[in-house]
């Protein structure tokens, strides 16, 4: 039977999560093909899953000398159309013929049972809908930030940052990135939905341009919901589907790249979509002046935030 999903992983030392995260996968209802794309671990987990899933047919895996970062991961894995392969053959994978929806899921993520079959049956029944977005939880089930999200600009991402969001539950003009309240028990139409796990149409994908390799790693998926957005279609937020999110497990071996990567992500999404908008609004000097106010404000950001994630880092060690 061929493939109703293909499925892409991509791992970096995620550890024994990236065993439990293919297994979740495997058990899901429907017919999927998985496609393990290893950006250089050196933890053995590439190996692990290779042992376990390598005779079991839909699962690939790819190995990458270095770690040329998500984005370029997920590109190659799509531009292949990977065939099932024994496990660490080096050989060029054979075409197959692609199945119409592709999952792009985080190795530390666990699919809850069902939770693709309501993430197909969600976009299928929505034409106007490119990606689909699962309930994202921490292993205690409460909702993971970002589960349900608004794009960023310079004044949501100060609201967020400030703690100021919080009025925007009796004032509008102060609605961060977060969305305030609870999170709705239906079906959603939505901005942007969690990275960590997006249902995607492969045409819209492919529409879209696929993933921005110029991203090293943040920021890729909201840019790539922006764009499907730009080409009329949005997300769905499916609370029947559910994905835990054991957050962070590939980030702790290199704390400062990753917190430096996401900052770098912040100011390329902002400079590709939104920078244009300040200039043309003040124009001459005042708008590159602002330009560079927010650039100047992603950075500050960066060397705020930075000592409480090194402390918690050395804490768990």
């Amino acid at each position: 039977m061929p493939p109703a999903v293909d499925v892409i992983v991509v791992n970096f030392n995620a550890g024994e999560a990236l065993l439990r995260c293919i297994r979740s996968v495997l058990e899901q209802d429907l017919p999927v093909s998985l496609t393990l794309v290893d950006n250089a671990s050196t933890d053995g987990s590439a190996e692990r899953a290779a042992a376990e899933f390598g005779g079991r047919p839909g699962f690939s895996l790819l190995r990458s000398p270095d770690n040329p970062g998500f984005a370029t991961a997920i590109n190659r894995a799509v531009a292949l159309s990977l065939h099932p392969s024994p496990a660490g053959d080096t050989s060029p994978p054979a075409p197959r013929p692609a199945a119409d929806y592709l999952l792009i899921l985080n190795p530390d993520c666990e699919l809850a049972p069902g939770a693709l079959a309501a993430l197909c049956r969600a976009l299928a029944a929505d034409p106007a809908a490119g990606l689909a977005g699962p309930l994202v939880t921490d292993a205690a089930g409460r909702a993971r930030r970002g589960t349900l999200r608004r794009f960023p600009d310079p004044w949501k991402s100060f609201l967020t940052f400030s703690g100021l969001w919080r009025l925007g539950r009796r004032w509008p003009r102060f609605r961060g990135v977060e969305v305030d309240g609870a999170l709705p028990d239906a079906v959603t139409a939505a901005e942007a939905v969690s990275g960590a796990c997006m249902l995607l149409r492969r045409s819209a994908f492919l529409a879209a341009g696929c993933m921005d390799a110029r991203y090293g790693l943040h920021c890729e998926d909201l840019d790539l919901m922006y764009r499907l957005r730009q080409g009329g279609l949005h997300c769905l937020y499916v609370p029947q589907a559910r994905a835990v999110h054991h957050q962070g497990l590939s980030s702790r071996s290199r704390p400062l790249w990753v917190h430096w990567q996401k900052h770098r992500g912040m100011q390329r999404f902002f400079q590709k979509f939104q920078a244009r908008r300040y200039t043309g609004l003040l124009g001459g000097p005042l708008g590159g002046m602002a330009r560079w106010a927010v650039i100047a404000g992603i950075w500050a950001r960066f060397a705020l935030t930075l000592p409480p994630i090194l402390l918690r880092n050395l804490l768990r060690r």
